[in-house]
């Protein structure tokens, strides 16, 4: 548990090198993960399946850290100190509850299910929702396009696909208006990109 704990602190280096003022922790990523797959109606996935995911697939960094593109560290060494990560983290549980953990972290790695492909694609959705939030937040419309494009072409779940489409369209309307006061972001008036027929 104070492992986990340790997530609260890790910051999601992504944010960290583009000089985010108050990047999230990955503990928050994990969370509004979990709840997306929560919010899911899609009757096809085991939906207590695709929170666990959410809930596991990055626990590793609360001892490796987050390790990002930037870092050139090859997958296979990234895999490796995640996964001996993993193995430690799960050895202080009881059997049963270690293996879980540690199986459901290496179907996430090796996407060898429906839930693991889905959730997949909500860490990719919410890392492109979270750029569009540090855009308007900090008032820097565009600068963070490389996350997005770091995302073209790996969305295929129908939920998501709307999702990404709604996210475009409202981050586009806010790019082409006049930086006046009346658009800029706040907390009370945040981006809306979630309309009344999408449940995410």
């Amino acid at each position: 548990i104070h492992c986990m704990g340790q997530l609260k602190r890790v910051p999601r280096t992504g944010w960290v090198y583009r000089n985010v003022k108050k990047p999230e922790s990955v503990s928050d990523h994990m969370y509004r993960m979990a709840v997306m797959a929560l919010l899911t109606e899609d009757q096809k996935l085991n939906k207590d399946r695709c929170i666990k995911l959410a809930l596991v697939h990055d626990m590793a960094e609360c001892i490796v850290g987050d390790i990002a593109p930037a870092d050139n560290i090859s997958k296979e060494e990234k895999h490796r100190r995640e996964e001996e990560a993993m193995k430690h983290l799960t050895g202080l549980l009881s059997d049963e509850v270690g293996k879980e953990v540690l199986g459901l972290w290496e179907e996430y790695e090796n996407q060898s299910s429906v839930e693991a492909k889905y959730v997949k694609e909500l860490d990719q959705f919410e890392m492109i929702m979270q750029a569009f939030e540090y855009e308007e937040l900090e008032q820097r419309p565009g600068q963070l396009q490389d996350f997005y494009d770091s995302t073209k072409e790996k969305f295929h779940h129908p939920e998501i696909l709307q999702l990404v489409a709604t996210l475009n369209a409202e981050r586009n309307s806010r790019r082409t208006k006049d930086s006046t006061s009346d658009t800029q972001y706040s907390r009370e008036n945040g981006p809306r990109i979630l309309p009344q027929s999408t449940k995410l």
